[in-house]
C-alpha cells in the first residue's frame, strides 16, 4: 500500500513538473534577448513565432521523447537483469547503434529511416553480444559478468566506430559524424521528428504494456516461470522494445549517456521499485531531466555545449550521490 500511495502522490507531481519544464525551455533562449521571451512578441513578432514554433518546439518535443526513452529504457534493462548497474549503454546497445548509423551515414545515407533501421540492427546485435559472453564468462558474479560483457562489447563497437571514422571523408563526412557523436538536439526540427517519433512512441507504449512482466521476470528463473511466464521469450521481447527507442535515440540525436543508469534511480527512490510505477515515473523524469539538460547545453554560455556532455556531468554527479547514500543496492 505504502508504494502504491507514493506511487498515486507522486502523478501530479511529475506532471506539474513536464508542462513547467517544457513551457520554461520553450521560452528560454537568445531570441530577442538572454532569458525567457516574452509572450507579448508571439502576437507582435513574426521572427519570435517562427523561431518558437519552428525551431524550439520540436527540440522541446525532441528531448521530452527521448528522454522518457532512454530513462524508460534503463528502467527496463534494470529490472530484467535484477541489476540497478546496467543501462543501455553498459552493454553495448548505445555504441552499437551509434556504429550502425555511423555506418549508414558513412555509406551515403540521409538521416532518417536509412540510419534508424541499421542503428536498431547494430544495437540488437550489441546487446544479443553482451548476454552471450556474460553467460560464457567464468569470472566473478552475475552482476559483474554482465557488466564486464557490457565493457568489452562497446570497447569492440566503439572501436569498429573509430574505423569507420576514419574511413569517412574527411571533409565531408567526418566532420558531421563527429559533431553527432557527442549528442545534441541542435538537428531536431519537425522532418526529423516525423522519422523519430513513431518507433520512440511504440517503444515507450510496449514498455508501458509490459511493466507488469518485468518485476516477474527480476526473480530467478524457476520462480518466473512458475509464475507462468516464459524467461527467454519475455526478456528478448522487452529488451528488444528497449532498443527499438534507444536506436531511434541514437540515429536522431547522436550518444547521450547516463540518463538510463540515473534516472530509474531517482524514479524508485521516489515511488518505489516496483515496475508498474517505477517505469512511468522513470519515463517522466526521464523527460524533464533530459529537456533540462538541453536548456543548460544552449543557454548556460553564449555557445552551446553538447547535449551529451552536460547529460554525462550531470549523471555522472548524480548517480556518484546515489552510491555514496548508499540508495543502489545489487540484487543479483
Amino acid at each position: 500500500m505504502g508504494s502504491n500511495s507514493a506511487g498515486r502522490a507522486v502523478v501530479p507531481v511529475l506532471a506539474a513538473a513536464l508542462v513547467l519544464s517544457a513551457l520554461v525551455c520553450l521560452l528560454l533562449g537568445r531570441y530577442p534577448a538572454p532569458g525567457l521571451m516574452p509572450l507579448r512578441l508571439l502576437s507582435e513578432d513574426p521572427t519570435a513565432r517562427a523561431v518558437l514554433f519552428g525551431s524550439r518546439l520540436p527540440r522541446v518535443i525532441g528531448a521530452l521523447l527521448a528522454g522518457a526513452v532512454l530513462a524508460g529504457a534503463g528502467a527496463a534493462f534494470q529490472l530484467v537483469f535484477a541489476n540497478p548497474l546496467v543501462e543501455p549503454g553498459f552493454l553495448g546497445v548505445s555504441s552499437g547503434a551509434a556504429f550502425g548509423a555511423a555506418l549508414a551515414m558513412v555509406l551515403g545515407a540521409p538521416l532518417g529511416p536509412a540510419v534508424s533501421l541499421p542503428a536498431f540492427f547494430f544495437a540488437l546485435l550489441a546487446l544479443t553480444l553482451s548476454t552471450t559472453l556474460a553467460r560464457r564468462f567464468r569470472y566473478g558474479g552475475g552482476v559483474l559478468r554482465l557488466v564486464l560483457a557490457g565493457i568489452a562489447v562497446s570497447a569492440l563497437f566503439s572501436a569498429a566506430l573509430a574505423v569507420v571514422k576514419y574511413a569517412a571523408d574527411p571533409l565531408r563526412v567526418l566532420p558531421d559524424i563527429a559533431y553527432w557523436t557527442l549528442g545534441g538536439l541542435s538537428g531536431m526540427t519537425w522532418s526529423t521528428l516525423a522519422y523519430f517519433a513513431p518507433p520512440a512512441v511504440l517503444s515507450l507504449v510496449l514498455l508501458i504494456v509490459a511493466r507488469g512482466r518485468m518485476d516477474i521476470l527480476s526473480l530467478d528463473e524457476d520462480v518466473a516461470r512458475s509464475l507462468g511466464a516464459r524467461p527467454r521469450m519475455e526478456r528478448i521481447a522487452i529488451l528488444a522494445a528497449a532498443s527499438l527507442g534507444v536506436a531511434a535515440c541514437v540515429a536522431a540525436l547522436g550518444v547521450v549517456s547516463w540518463a538510463g543508469l540515473v534516472v530509474p534511480h531517482a524514479a524508485r527512490s521516489w515511488v518505489g521499485a516496483k515496475a508498474r510505477a517505477s517505469v512511468p515515473a522513470s519515463m517522466a523524469m526521464g523527460a524533464v531531466f533530459l529537456v533540462l539538460c538541453d536548456a543548460v547545453s544552449r543557454a548556460a554560455f553564449p555557445g552551446e555545449l553538447p547535449l551529451g556532455a552536460a547529460v554525462s556531468a550531470l549523471g555522472a554527479l548524480a548517480f556518484s550521490r546515489f552510491l555514496m547514500k548508499g540508495k543502489t543496492r545489487i540484487v543479483r
